[in-house]
């Protein structure tokens, strides 16, 4: 997977979801004529979340956004995408937040077979179009992607940052400093990771330190200078409170896990939905999914809670109209 998912446990509901998801009610590979029907627009509404605190967060806006535009909504917990892609594809869940690259490449490895050649890239507009053509015939619509993206992405303490003058992956490969990194132990062999570091940007890794991605244990390596670096992703919510600071991935080494809606087009495929879960794309940066993560994270606060503030606080949700 391209990036650190956080995952919860998954909800009470999720036994009778597998055992009617597994009959399957969406249009099949085999009946491909079923996706060229009209777009549907119905009223209610299921919103799926991965469970994890990002994905709890973005339904949380999405089934607020929907709820404003006149849709009846309510959130489903779904812990892993095996069960809550085909429960996508049936129409019990009608909406649900993914990421462009991983989403692809997962479509693709399901269509086309595990050892399938990735067609996710750093590149959006060919991953985008990559997954338009894997969602469709499944009878799935990707809505666009906006400005906010989880990426993996790699960090330094903001003293060893300054000391050496770096602000970029490429400042670190220019400095020729060897560097231990923390990190997943696939790191060894994945292309985004140390073979992606020492290709693209000259890095010399002197080791890999497996105390896993964007993990309190690799935080605390690097802040105790046990390794000089670890991987994480650009919405790690705690960075700061260990003294941490990300190095710019100046030269694209990550795919582009871009956050997109992906909506069941025979029930969510209208205009209307469109536009209303759309308003994100001119507001939500990973800055703001990073804060708040942090604010779920760190300081207990409910992920309705601050989905509502944050909606709120950029005008795209009416204090009159938010709370039931």
């Amino acid at each position: 997977m391209a990036a650190l998912r956080r995952r919860a446990a998954a909800a009470a509901v999720l036994l009778p979801l597998l055992l009617v998801g597994s009959c399957g009610g969406g249009p099949s590979l085999e009946n491909q004529g079923a996706v060229t029907a009209p777009p549907g627009d119905s009223k209610h509404l299921t919103i799926g979340t991965a469970g994890f605190t990002e994905s709890d967060l973005l339904a949380q806006m999405y089934a607020l956004l929907l709820k404003q535009a006149g849709y009846r909504t309510k959130i489903l917990s779904v812990a892993n995408r095996e069960l809550y892609e085909p429960a996508l594809e049936s129409g019990q869940i009608d909406v649900v937040p993914e990421y462009a690259a991983t989403f692809a490449d997962w479509l693709n490895a399901k269509t086309n077979g595990a050892k399938a050649p990735p067609v996710g890239s750093p590149d959006l507009d060919a991953t985008m179009k990559a997954l338009h053509g894997l969602a469709a015939p499944r009878g799935l619509a990707v809505l666009d992607p906006g400005r906010a993206v989880d990426q993996n992405a790699f960090a330094v303490t903001t003293a060893y940052a300054k000391q050496h003058r770096l602000k970029t992956l490429s400042d670190l490969g220019a400095s020729g400093l060897g560097v231990r990194l923390a990190a997943g132990d696939e790191c060894v062999r994945r292309p985004y990771c140390e073979p992606g570091l020492k290709k693209t940007y000259g890095i010399d890794v002197t080791g890999v330190d497996p105390k896993g991605v964007g993990t309190t244990q690799s935080k605390k390596a690097v802040q105790d200078g046990k390794s000089q670096m670890m991987l994480t992703t650009t919405t790690d919510a705690t960075l700061s409170d260990f003294g941490l600071v990300l190095l710019a991935d100046d030269k694209r080494l990550q795919n582009a896990d871009y956050i997109v809606p992906v909506v069941n087009r025979a029930r969510a495929g209208s205009e209307r939905v469109a536009d209303a879960l759309g308003a994100l794309n001119s507001v939500l940066t990973t800055q703001d999914l990073a804060s708040m993560n942090q604010q779920v994270d760190s300081w207990r606060r409910l992920p309705e809670d601050v989905a509502r503030s944050y909606l709120e606080s950029k005008g795209l949700l009416k204090r009159s109209t938010t709370r039931s």
